[in-house]
């Protein structure tokens, strides 16, 4: 089942894709808007809802729809967490795509880190430079916060997002780590 976009009318930053690095599909004179998540606007928490479900659904997800009782389990999760943020990627005055993150705090840097938890893109609006630019973004945040890093987790056969992650600076780290996993209940993958 294609979940289909939602409407939202965004008020935040616009920035002309090119002056973060994307070489996108979408035009020279095409500007994407970023917008930090509001836990009390309905429409954010529809897209919330609606991309974390299209990422579960999809082959790299893997992962069954959360129903709507665990999609208010999210958003309650979400806003009561400390460090989380929602960050949308808008287009047309549609969200498009959504990273959800993580700030961490870096023993080794004693400074704190982005962890990119999610990252998605409705199908639809993939190959177009979407998710690159929402990386980037990000990346400018950091920066701007005094970040000593960003970090994510990707699949070994995502060879696609491999791809991408590596045009945009990612790499395995070294020495190599791996991402480990207990499971602790029924609802742990």
């Amino acid at each position: 089942m294609e979940t289909k976009p939602n409407d939202v009318i965004a008020e935040s930053n616009s920035v002309p894709l090119q002056e973060l690095g994307v070489d996108s599909s979408l035009g020279d004179r095409c500007s994407i808007l970023f917008e930090l998540c509001d836990f009390e606007n309905p429409q954010h928490l529809k897209a919330l809802a609606e991309l974390t479900n299209h990422y579960m659904e999809d082959p790299m997800g893997g992962f069954p729809p959360l129903n709507k009782l665990d999609q208010l389990r999210l958003v309650n999760g979400l806003a009561n967490h400390p460090t989380a943020e929602v960050h949308f990627a808008i287009l047309d005055s549609t969200v498009v795509g959504l990273a959800t993150c993580f700030v961490n705090f870096s023993t080794f840097y004693v400074k704190p880190y982005l962890y990119i938890h999610d990252i998605v893109v409705f199908k639809n609006y993939r190959g177009k430079g979407i998710g690159k630019a929402l990386i980037e973004y990000l990346t400018v945040l950091c920066i701007e916060r005094e970040f000593c890093k960003k970090t994510l987790e990707v699949r070994e056969d995502n060879k696609v997002a491999k791809s991408l992650y590596k045009d945009i600076g990612f790499d395995e780290c070294d020495p190599k780590m791996l991402f480990w996993t207990k499971k602790l209940n029924d609802y742990s993958q």
